[in-house]
């Protein structure tokens, strides 16, 4: 490979709707800058959803489509579905021949499947990241035609064609790892006693009903042991749950945790969804880890990624419908015990896969050198 003959001039980079997506694209984004500061990077998101906001405050032009996704337990409203379906594919395929990339990068999401189809159809080469251990249905049908593959766990030969897997990771915000704080001074910077086992909860940027309420029943142990919890209510009942934690001095609530490089650097364990995004921070960071898996996303995907942590030993699972009855035990159960969590650290750093961004550029240039 010779990146000298080899220029990226346009990157097509589609998908979103979560941080769990759009945190990989933008690292993908900022990766191929990084490498050719002159290649003109548009994304193409879903109207009304996250990225919408967030890629151009990182500085991105992006566009948006007017897709939704299917509501599998009400068919009877799909026809509107399928009438934005139809305006996104026409929209995705203007936007295709007006930007002529080199490639199309799809990172999952709604956006992602019209605007990867229509560039199959024009000839110009696709590349799948797909973040879960359990493949969804979009990239499974995109995958026939895909040129690349970039996976984060074995065993995606199952879903995809084995010929175009590679093995890269999950792109990660690259400021979680560059935190240079120990953990007392994290702890002094957040506000607790350093001495103090700390806990962090974090259900997602719009929150988690029954992590929240899950975390609600652990206070009084938390309490009584001596332990500090920052816990991220998200925005869903926020005031219901910051109410209970002002009864708390050991507990600090807040909405959102801007400073995430800082919050997992001070916590000894921390208690999460199991987001394919999340669960490769946890593991490029080392931390133990409680999954709370949501069953409320497509496929199951998020207790697949979960077990495929806690069957090697690298996280505890506790599902949805048992979290409020049994994260207090398994909280203390931990918090007492620093060999569990050591060997949880262990185990779950052995699973990291670093510099996936990098890996995808070098993936995107050997495709587009291939199409020459």
């Amino acid at each position: 490979m010779n990146e000298e003959k080899t220029k990226i001039n346009r990157v097509l980079i589609s998908g979103g709707g979560t941080g769990g997506h759009i945190f990989p694209a933008l690292s993908i984004a900022n990766a191929v800058r990084r490498r050719f500061p002159e290649a003109e990077i548009l994304f193409v998101g879903a109207l009304g959803r996250m990225e919408m906001e967030r890629v151009p405050a990182a500085g991105y032009r992006i566009e948006g489509l007017p897709v939704a996704g299917f509501d599998r337990k009400r068919l009877w409203r799909n026809f509107g579905v399928l009438i934005k379906l139809w305006k996104s594919l026409r929209k995705a395929r203007r936007i295709v021949r007006d930007f002529r990339p080199d490639i199309a990068v799809g990172v999952g999401g709604y956006a992602s499947g019209p605007v990867l189809k229509q560039a199959q159809k024009q000839g110009v080469p696709t590349l799948l990241q797909e973040q879960n251990s359990y493949a969804g249905v979009t990239n499974k049908l995109l995958s026939k035609k895909a040129k690349a593959i970039c996976v984060a766990y074995d065993g995606m030969d199952r879903f995809f064609p084995a010929s175009s897997i590679t093995k890269t990771g999950n792109p990660v915000r690259t400021d979680l790892e560059n935190c240079t704080l120990t953990q007392a001074e994290a702890k002094r910077q957040l506000g607790f006693d350093p001495e103090k086992p700390l806990v962090l909860a974090v259900g997602g940027s719009l929150g988690a009903r029954t992590v929240n309420e899950a975390i609600a029943a652990s206070l009084p142990m938390l309490r009584d042991k001596g332990v500090s919890l920052m816990w991220q209510t998200g925005r869903y009942g926020a005031p219901e749950f910051q109410k209970l934690a002002d009864g708390y001095d050991n507990v600090r609530a807040t909405t959102f945790i801007s400073d995430m490089d800082v919050a997992y650097r001070a916590a000894d364990l921390v208690v999460s969804r199991a987001g394919a995004g999340t669960i490769s921070e946890l593991q490029n960071l080392g931390k133990a880890c409680v999954l709370v898996p949501s069953p409320n996303v497509a496929e199951d995907h998020q207790r697949h990624n979960a077990e495929a942590l806690s069957t090697r030993g690298a996280a505890v699972m506790i599902l949805d419908a048992e979290a409020v009855a049994t994260l207090p035990a398994t909280l203390e159960s931990l918090i007492t015990d620093p060999a569990k969590r050591a060997a949880l650290s262990s185990e779950i750093s052995k699973m990291a896969l670093r510099n996936a961004d990098e890996k995808i550029v070098d993936i995107i240039i050997n495709t587009i050198e291939d199409r020459k």
